[in-house]
């Protein structure tokens, strides 16, 4: 979306409207039991519970992580996929890990008695700890900026005037923007106003999407959560956070953890996409690495959807693809078996659809917490057999973000599954399940840190050479922005 003339607008305290940032469906909802209690969960009793279910799993180990503090990956939300094998193992699958996730207007109130609900929360535990001894002391303002999901950023924005009780500046910062609000002067953020003026940032809030790294600068005194080393490092690159997976899972081994994903293969270039779907059986998922929102996904069940992906043009180099995960009679064949979606249970009209569960985590002075969770079906049932005809994305794919011909974004809510009363019951899941969920999503968030720590020297500076070693993709490196 291009944008000539934008500015930032101000948010005062007291402005929060809670009916403008929560979905109709949610706004009204009553939180099921079972999620209110698990949120509530304290750790150690997580940890007894897990290491009950899971024999082999080292407590102390365990405890250290869900303590885990993180330097760069403050804030993230993970999606996981419900699956089970033919002989019944049940597991959490980690699909990928966001680095600014949606999730709050899709999450009944936990505590009716606190209308800001976890806008406020992430706020209070996450972004005003994370502004205690900042390197550089800036004299400035506060900040949202966003390109996507305005009804939430707006919310934190309204929520962080009434913590930090002072005006907010509200930020437009589009990918493509001719003329942005924002602007950096000596490492420092500065925004426009209405009248043309700029205002320094001591520390943004940022809820950018589409390529961060080509608009926030690398190394930049204006105190970013999340900064944009924690999507390159993973969390908004899926390239370099499978890496960070085999790494961390590496370093697990000994304890009884592991970051479930599918089997992936990184670093393919387009011409090899064909045998890499026909050594998975035919059957396969292609991701472009620097996309979300589920754009740049393609899921591929039949030769004539890999055709169709053949004939594309792509701005990257670089691909990777993972075995799907579908029905049990048309799964990707890994050296691991198959796995295969357990799905929702059956509808009225005795239809089983895919679902994926969000799972939103932050790091507070308790260790790293879920903040809220959310699920998503897919448009279309699962099916035993595959037609040649078939769109495969509309029975796989669970995103409810669509991109409109304008540039701008959509959400199909109709596909919105609500963790209440109602809704909850539709997933087939219950605490364990839960349980996993978290865990999985702490994992893989501790690995992207832990990655986004390597990427950067002791002075702070990002290692670029280091970065290319990992992801040596021309037009991704084109794109990052330093300073």
């Amino acid at each position: 979306m291009k944008n000539e003339n934008s500015f930032a607008s101000i948010v005062h305290p007291d402005s929060f409207e809670a009916h403008q940032h929560w979905y109709p469906k949610a706004f009204n909802a009553t939180i099921h039991p079972m999620i209110s209690f698990f949120l509530n969960l304290h750790q150690d009793r997580i940890v007894t519970r897990y290491c009950h279910m899971h024999p082999t799993v080292n407590a102390e180990k365990l405890k250290e992580i869900l303590d885990y503090k993180p330097r760069y990956f403050r804030w993230a939300g993970a999606d996981l996929l419900n699956v089970t094998s033919a002989g019944g193992k049940r597991q959490m699958v980690v699909i990928e890990n966001n680095s600014c996730p949606s999730g709050q207007k899709s999450m009944p109130l936990v505590d009716d008695n606190l209308e800001q609900g976890g806008y406020r929360l992430l706020i209070d535990e996450t972004f005003k700890p994370f502004l205690k001894n900042m390197r550089h002391k800036i004299k400035g303002a506060l900040a949202v900026v966003y390109d996507k999901n305005p009804m939430e950023a707006s919310g934190y924005a309204e929520a962080m005037a009434d913590a930090f009780k002072e005006p907010v500046y509200y930020v437009p910062y589009y990918d493509g923007d001719r003329n942005p609000a924002v602007r950096y002067v000596d490492g420092v953020m500065e925004v426009r106003t209405e009248n043309g003026s700029f205002v320094p940032i001591r520390a943004a809030f940022r809820y950018l999407t589409q390529k961060p790294w080509n608009r926030l600068p690398m190394h930049c005194k204006t105190r970013i959560l999340n900064p944009v080393i924690a999507c390159l490092a993973g969390g908004r690159n899926k390239m370099v956070a499978a890496k960070a997976y085999d790494i961390f899972n590496a370093e697990l081994a000994n304890f009884g953890l592991k970051i479930n994903t599918p089997e992936t293969v990184w670093d393919v270039r387009k011409n090899e996409i064909p045998l890499w779907v026909r050594k998975m059986g035919g059957h396969a998922v292609i991701k472009v690495p620097y996309s979300n929102a589920g754009q740049g996904v393609y899921t591929i069940v039949t030769p004539e959807e890999l055709e169709a992906f053949m004939e594309l043009e792509f701005e990257y180099d670089l691909f990777i693809v993972q075995s799907l995960i579908g029905n049990y009679n048309w799964s990707s064949t890994t050296s691991a078996g198959k796995l295969y979606h357990v799905g929702t249970i059956p509808s009225p009209k005795n239809h089983t659809y895919v679902a994926d569960i969000r799972m939103m985590v932050c790091a507070t002075n308790r260790g790293l917490r879920p903040i809220c969770t959310y699920a998503r079906r897919a448009e279309k049932p699962l099916i035993d057999e595959i037609p040649s005809s078939l769109d495969s994305w509309k029975m796989l794919g669970t995103n409810l973000s669509f991109k409109n011909e304008n540039g701008s974004w959509g959400s199909d809510t109709s596909r919105l599954v609500l963790m209440d009363r109602r809704d909850f019951n539709k997933l087939g899941i219950g605490l364990d399940d839960l349980i996993e969920a978290y865990i999985q999503t702490v994992l893989s968030m501790v690995a992207i840190d832990k990655m986004a720590q390597t990427l950067v020297n002791k002075q702070g500076r990002f290692r670029m050479r280091l970065f290319k070693s990992l992801n040596n993709d021309a037009g991704l490196i084109d794109e990052i922005k330093l300073d």
